[in-house]
C-alpha cells in the first residue's frame, strides 16, 4: 500500500509551516518520525489555543 500523496503533502507543508525546515529536509523524515513531529505540533496548537 502506499502512502496518500496528498496526505503527504498536507503533512510536509504543516512542518514546514511550524518549522521552517525544506521540503527536502522533511521528506528525509522516516515516516514514523514525521508523523510523531506532525502529532506533536498539532498537540503544541491545540495546547497554545486552550491557553495551557
Amino acid at each position: 500500500m502506499t502512502y496518500a500523496v496528498e496526505h503527504l503533502y498536507r503533512e510536509v507543508a504543516y512542518v514546514a509551516y511550524h518549522f521552517h525546515w525544506s521540503h527536502g529536509e522533511i521528506l528525509d523524515l522516516e515516516h514514523a518520525d514525521r508523523r510523531r513531529y506532525v502529532a506533536q505540533i498539532a498537540d503544541l496548537n491545540e495546547r497554545i489555543s486552550q491557553g495551557r
